[in-house]
């Protein structure tokens, strides 16, 4: 029999104040099992262990987002070991620049000392590096966000050969060429199919972010290649004209504000007959989500802005018309069967819309929601509409 305890007696027994037991209650990480007949909420022994977990992730500086997203697939050990990897390795780059800025203030009161007078460009050398900090870490976030989520489409694709697999096979062969990559991202698809790459391919990876830059550099030093690592905005390429035989850019066109400026420089550096491939998403890529939500909640909506509207399926071949001489639309076939609600609830949670608005108190609602649906085929079946564009100079 379960022994119960008042929010006083639970905050007491776990040596926090009941101030934090119920903000973690507001935020939808620790639900009280149940509820006293005058209304008081009342806590287990399960509880606490749960507790004692989110203050263990607290502690090792997770959000409230990932420590939920944590404690949603607890029992999934990779996803878990995935997770403190990443935030060791976002640990590791903090240190990296807090001993960048313990150096410059170092220099800086030696100068001071020695001189008898500041040195301004110093000083303000020092303050650029610390207000980087911040854009740093968020940055590190983000990307840690996304790495440590449950891949849907790695755990439920039905198509045997996977998405990097496909979209290199389009690119070959590679033989001899000089190529370009935009927004390499984490450098996948390289990663993806190092035991097909030609040893004489010069292959440049290209990245507006800067960590992203030195995390592919990183997890590609295994991967035999002739690689070179650059940071740039792709809508400004730093290189010489007919330059690249190939240009890549995988899911990252419906991202750019001057998608016209960026094709432009995309066709300057191409070499006569060089070829860009680019892939994006189809209107109707992953509609079952979309409308799993909208039965939940009618106010809940995924993404402010649809990708595939500025740069889709439907849309690209027109667009791309006008900057390249032809152009070949290309689909991946594939589709996904969703057997686990949460899985399915962390990658909704993931979105950048306002389910967090609708969702935050709802937890074990909706995933109960996701349960029930699932329970007449074991799986809820997700619609996938994915595809590339091969475009000749």
């Amino acid at each position: 029999m379960n022994q119960y305890y008042t929010s006083g007696q639970f905050a007491k027994k776990a040596n926090v104040s009941i101030r934090t037991v119920r903000y973690y209650d507001k935020q939808g990480l620790l639900k009280p099992s149940g509820m006293s007949e005058g209304g008081y909420r009342l806590y287990t022994d399960s509880d606490f262990a749960k507790l004692q977990k989110i203050l263990s992730l607290k502690y090792l500086g997770f959000s409230l987002d990932e420590i939920r997203s944590i404690t949603i697939n607890d029992k999934d050990n990779d996803y878990v070991e995935g997770s403190l990897r990443l935030q060791l390795n976002l640990i590791r780059k903090r240190i990296e620049h807090l001993k960048l800025v313990e150096q410059t203030l170092t220099e800086t009161s030696k100068l001071v000392t020695e001189n008898q007078s500041v040195d301004w460009n110093k000083i303000l050398h020092l303050i650029h590096i610390t207000n980087m900090e911040r854009s740093l870490v968020e940055q590190y976030k983000d990307a840690a966000n996304i790495s440590i989520r449950i891949g849907l489409h790695k755990k439920y694709t039905k198509n045997p050969m996977g998405w990097f697999q496909w979209l290199y096979g389009l690119m070959e062969p590679m033989d001899g060429k000089s190529i370009l990559e935009l927004g390499c991202g984490n450098g996948e698809l390289w990663r993806a199919n190092k035991d097909r790459l030609p040893a004489d391919a010069n292959i440049c990876l290209s990245d507006v972010s800067e960590g992203m830059i030195r995390d592919v550099e990183e997890g590609l030093k295994n991967v035999t290649g002739a690689f070179c690592f650059e940071v740039f905005d792709c809508r400004q390429i730093p290189k010489p004209e007919e330059s690249f035989h190939v240009v890549a850019a995988n899911h990252v066109l419906f991202y750019l504000t001057n998608l016209d400026g960026a094709l432009d420089q995309v066709q300057r550096v191409l070499k006569p007959g060089g070829v860009f491939y680019c892939s994006t998403y189809g209107s109707d890529h992953m509609k079952e989500i979309s409308q799993l939500v909208k039965e939940f909640d009618s106010r809940i909506a995924l993404s402010e802005v649809n990708l595939y509207d500025v740069f889709g399926l439907e849309n690209g071949e027109e667009i791309l018309k006008s900057h390249f001489h032809s152009v070949e639309k290309k689909e991946y076939k594939d589709y996904l069967e969703v057997s686990d609600p949460g899985a399915l609830m962390e990658y909704i949670l993931s979105c950048h819309g306002n389910q967090q608005e609708y969702l935050s108190d709802r937890y074990e609602e909706f995933r109960e929601f996701l349960k029930k649906k699932m329970e007449k085929k074991g799986f809820i079946h997700i619609t996938k509409r994915a595809g590339a564009f091969i475009c000749r100079k």
